[in-house]
């Protein structure tokens, strides 16, 4: 079975904000996240899942996550999520 590799948009459920990643299990990082031990959104949980992508390689992945990340990309995707 292949691995696949995610790119997700958390939602803040506390402060609204967005939060943008990537990762190879998903379940378990929206968890790591939750219980606030992950750097850039501790204390800002709960967080809800809003969007994902799949890729077959973590190159892809970090690639589309970064891409998203750049500015005008970032309010595409905000465009998208109809935020």
């Amino acid at each position: 079975m292949e691995d696949k590799f995610y790119v997700y948009v958390l939602k803040s459920l506390k402060n609204g904000r967005f939060y943008t990643g990537s990762t190879n299990n998903l379940k378990r990082r929206l968890f790591e996240h939750n219980i606030g031990q992950t750097k850039y959104t501790k204390g800002a949980g709960p967080f809800e899942l809003i969007y994902k992508e799949v890729y077959n390689t973590r190159l892809e992945a970090n690639r589309r996550e970064k891409f998203l990340k750049t500015g005008k990309e970032r309010e595409l995707l905000k465009q998208i999520l109809g935020t």
